[in-house]
């Protein structure tokens, strides 16, 4: 990915036009009819003699203490290694360390001849970091001897842009290092990557008068088309929120093949005998996996271990060894005794582990509390999550409990959940509340599944 000043502002941060507006004001203009702001930046330095002011700005700016927004959660959960930015803030590296996943800076040189060990994401700050303001990429000086004092940077992205696919977000393809480069990799390589862009459609309603609107669009229009030539295709949006959507719609499809198990049990009765249940849940697990499937589960009573069970026999049997992507485990936190902090805790596993998977499955649903047999509740919070996020619901209904009343609340109204309901979804459908033998229910559970596989249905 290459981020730049745009994909930073839904977490509040400032792009470079209003970092650069209190600037613009001290040497009476308007940074609103400035076009050129590597050259406004240049007329402060000029003003002052030194730095102090920019660097001031920048590191007041920068070191607000912002939350990682839903943007950068999604990107730093996907399969990414290498992440490029012009961007100053440290987003991208908080969102990866949340993530538990090693991360190599680079914003200087010397750091790009030093290789962090176990690395697993890379993020080139190539105009700088907030921290060291001093050597930041702003002003004309600074982008003018670029190419000689940040000579390697130039030469890892060349790099990357011939070896690898770029997504481009957040950037204005303003930035003269930006342009400088592609042009090189045009020029010198003929067999180009093909690399794309999001960018939001130029609107009326940000200008004064049609005349200028249309000015402005016929440009962009020229502008957009130019990028063809970088092979850089361009994906317009009508609003910067529809970047999340799109993120989402990403990590949905890699998570296809990723199912969150959603389950308690204090009693079976209403699918069978316990025994019964518990081969079930085994086989469920066992089948997922050997049906390349990858199965995430928060360890829910009388669910969870028949759930890991199921998909250790398989795993063992054939690689020896347990990896993350094939079954992750998140236990909710235990013994807090503060009920908000562990409401907030749970919560927050839950969205954790959905957010991972591109399918949910509903199993069973009861829980035992003060002396007497209840529904859990908590499967009904992950339904929702699920939901929001746009998740395939399997609720096996003939499991009962909580399950047989997600599954009831679907039977009701599928085309709430799955899109292009007809006979075949029907009747698919109908069978996760048939009582079977073990074998036959987990076919219909998985056959269920890979009928979203080919494009015709979809979760709503």
């Amino acid at each position: 990915m290459f981020i730049g000043a745009g994909f930073s502002k839904s977490a509040g941060f400032v792009d470079w036009k209003n970092l650069l507006r209190s600037i613009a004001e001290d040497l009476g203009l308007d940074v609103d009819k400035e076009y050129d702001l590597v050259s406004l930046a240049q007329y402060c330095y000029n003003k002052y003699g030194n730095r102090s002011l920019i660097n001031d700005t920048i590191f007041n700016e920068f070191s607000k203490d912002k939350d990682i927004d839903e943007n950068h959660k999604i990107i730093a959960r996907l399969p990414i290694l290498t992440y490029w930015t012009t961007n100053y803030d440290s987003l991208i590296e908080d969102a990866l360390n949340e993530e538990k996943r090693i991360v190599d800076i680079k914003y200087n040189n010397k750091q790009l001849s030093l290789t962090k060990p176990h690395r697993d994401a890379i993020v080139y700050k190539m105009h700088g970091d907030k921290n060291n303001p001093d050597e930041a990429i702003l002003i004309k000086d600074d982008y003018e001897q670029y190419y000689k004092n940040h000579a390697p940077f130039i030469t890892a992205l060349n790099g990357d842009l011939i070896s690898k696919t770029f997504l481009f977000v957040g950037f204005s393809f303003s930035d003269p290092n930006i342009d400088y480069i592609l042009s090189r990799v045009r020029i010198e390589y003929s067999n180009n990557r093909q690399h794309y862009a999001i960018m939001r459609k130029i609107k009326e309603c940000d200008y004064s008068n049609h005349a200028d609107y249309e000015y402005a669009q016929r440009k962009y229009t020229l502008f957009i088309e130019d990028l063809k030539r970088y092979n850089i295709r361009v994906l317009l949006i009508d609003e910067y929120s529809e970047i999340t959507d799109i993120l989402n719609e990403i990590n949905k499809r890699f998570n296809h093949n990723n199912i969150f198990i959603s389950g308690s049990a204090h009693a079976y009765d209403e699918y069978g005998e316990y025994a019964n249940a518990i081969d079930f849940i085994q086989l469920l697990s066992k089948q997922l996996i050997i049906k390349d499937f990858n199965i995430i589960s928060g360890f829910g009573l009388g669910v969870g271990n028949p759930v890991i069970t199921g998909a250790l026999q398989e795993i063992y049997m054939h690689t020896k060894n347990v990896h993350e992507s094939r079954l992750l485990l998140r236990p909710f936190p235990q013994g807090i005794e503060d009920t908000t902090t562990r409401s907030m805790l749970w919560k927050k596993y839950r969205e954790d582990m959905i957010s991972r998977a591109g399918v949910s499955i509903f199993l069973f649903g009861n829980k035992f509390d003060n002396n007497e047999l209840k529904l859990a509740n908590g499967m009904m919070s992950e339904l929702n999550i699920a939901q929001k996020k746009h998740i395939l619901i399997v609720p096996v209904g003939c499991t009962g409990y909580v399950a047989k009343r997600i599954w009831d609340m679907v039977n009701k109204d599928m085309s709430k959940f799955y899109t292009n309901v007809d006979d075949t979804l029907t009747t698919a459908f109908t069978k996760l509340n048939t009582k079977s033998d073990n074998l036959s229910l987990v076919n219909d559970i998985i056959s269920f599944i890979k009928l979203f596989k080919n494009g015709k249905y979809s979760p709503v």
